[in-house]
């Protein structure tokens, strides 16, 4: 029977080797780059935001496989959520990968994310398992004119 650390690590590699919601909007509402010195990774996230709501999300991720996963994840767990629900839950999930909050996650709240909870074990890696959601949260701030419709 795996253990429940044997589950994480299936659902990260999942998430690395087949990501969710890959690609580029074509006339994204918001879209920013983020880069980690630190292993190498590269991040585009781009919005599709309508009225207060994530409508649509993609990412463009190379490097490694916790920040591939991460940024699957965080397509799958945003979409649909409002600007307001979304940023509560990025800050909750930097804060979740990154300090000692023992149980005062909600991992039915969480979801598959949960499976990133082990990271913050590993200091170096901690901005491979957020780089996706600071770079969501930059986006949000370069707003552009949805064209195309």
């Amino acid at each position: 029977m795996a253990t429940i650390q044997e589950l994480y690590q299936e659902i990260i590699i999942d998430h690395s080797n087949c990501p969710r919601n890959e690609g580029k909007i074509e006339y994204p509402s918001h879209i920013a780059e983020g880069y980690n010195a630190t292993c190498g990774d590269e991040l585009t996230v781009s919005l599709l935001v309508d009225n207060g709501i994530i409508r649509d999300i993609k990412i463009r991720a190379q490097g490694c496989s916790i920040s591939r996963a991460s940024g699957s994840m965080l397509t799958e767990k945003i979409r649909g959520m409002s600007l307001e629900e979304a940023l509560k839950f990025s800050k909750n999930l930097r804060k979740m990968l990154s300090e000692d909050v023992g149980e005062a996650f909600d991992e039915n709240e969480m979801g598959d994310l949960t499976a990133l909870s082990g990271i913050k074990q590993f200091p170096m890696r901690i901005k491979c398992a957020t780089l996706a959601w600071y770079t969501f949260e930059n986006a949000l701030k370069n707003i552009f004119p949805i064209s195309g419709k």
